[in-house]
């Protein structure tokens, strides 16, 4: 099966082989990216993607993504061309058949075919929109790109998903864990003053649960994830002889965990209702990941993940992410390598 998933995803002009979810992949696919990952991390090949180009589409804020992925190009013998929305280009209609009256002047397929035929692959994060969930959890922007585009789109971060963290997330938890079936990780909500997007916690669940990552989601009542999301989830780790399950009480969710990942997300209850959601969010401040929470971990030597940006004192207290078991800046790191093996495999094959 790794066979011929590698062998559909090399350099196309008609069917591009798209990078948006970890959804559609096989375990055996996501962990040659992860055996890959590894490999480069302790030796790059220089020139692997020499003359190729890669359009780094930015609709909202990065750092580390967009850093990450311009050295990862670079150290591959590649090169990016960098654009962001609020400076380098105009807003861009996805929906088809629009009369376009509005404000955007140009449309994302006009877009998408003038850029596939100046680089090799094009990596695009979206806005979240935060008003209609039934309407933002389409990604529609983001689909509308791999559409209309004739080379292969990569999702930076898109509402719904990021596959891009799960793989370096993945590829932490392994180095950090050895084998990831039978491990058991907390994906913690916390408190936050932004809520910030679904994807994190989506692609991380549904790439980490086909390798038998025991899941559990700790978050407090009327913040549940997507439910399809979720029963996919579920699927995958009763597959792989795991599962996923959720509670309500932060630390009996880190209780026995030998990871917690902390991650603050919308209520879904309350989404595009911000004045509602500041409310619930207010009563929910004691959501965060403290020494006291770590110690219930396992032999309270549980490690801490974060995707950051990160509220210190708020996602999770100084004690423990400057603390000897946290993960966050070799999780950072990682994005790098994770990263470059994404690029190899989609451009080179």
């Amino acid at each position: 099966m790794r066979s011929s998933r590698c062998n559909t995803l090399r350099r196309v002009t008609t069917t591009p082989t798209h990078f948006l979810s970890p959804e559609p992949f096989d375990r055996d696919f996501l962990e040659s990216l992860l055996d890959r990952a590894q490999r480069m991390k302790h030796g790059v090949p220089k020139r692997l993607l020499e003359g190729r180009s890669l359009g780094l589409l930015f609709f909202n804020r990065s750092l580390r993504t967009r850093a990450s992925f311009q050295v990862a190009m670079f150290q591959l013998g590649g090169q990016c061309v960098n654009l962001t929305s609020s400076s380098d280009f105009w807003d861009l209609e996805p929906e088809e058949g629009k009369v376009m009256d509005g404000t955007a002047p140009e449309h994302v397929k006009d877009a998408a075919k003038v850029l596939s035929g100046y680089l090799d692959a094009l990596a695009i994060r979206t806005v979240p929109f935060g008003r209609n969930y039934e309407l933002d959890r389409r990604d529609a922007v983001v689909h509308a790109w791999a559409k209309q585009a004739t080379v292969p789109v990569i999702n930076l971060e898109s509402n719904l998903q990021h596959p891009c963290q799960a793989v370096a997330d993945l590829m932490t938890l392994r180095e950090s864990l050895g084998e990831l079936r039978g491990q058991k990780v907390t994906i913690a909500w916390t408190a936050n003053p932004q809520p910030q997007s679904f994807g994190v916690v989506n692609s991380l669940l549904l790439a980490g649960a086909k390798f038998g990552i025991e899941f559990t989601v700790a978050h407090p009542e009327g913040y549940d994830l997507d439910a399809q999301v979720l029963s996919a989830a579920k699927r995958e780790a009763e597959k792989a002889g795991a599962s996923v399950k959720v509670v309500h009480d932060l630390t009996e969710g880190c209780r026995g965990a030998k990871a917690v990942y902390a991650r603050s997300w919308a209520s879904i209850e309350s989404y595009g209702q911000p004045s509602v959601e500041s409310v619930k969010r207010s009563r929910n401040t004691s959501w965060i990941v403290d020494a006291a929470r770590m110690r219930a971990t396992a032999g309270g030597e549980g490690r801490f993940l974060h995707a950051m940006p990160v509220r210190r004192n708020v996602n999770v207290t100084d004690e423990v992410i400057d603390g000897p078991h946290s993960l966050v800046y070799l999780q950072a790191a990682n994005r790098l390598h994770s990263q470059k093996a994404i690029l190899a495999t989609i451009l080179k094959g």
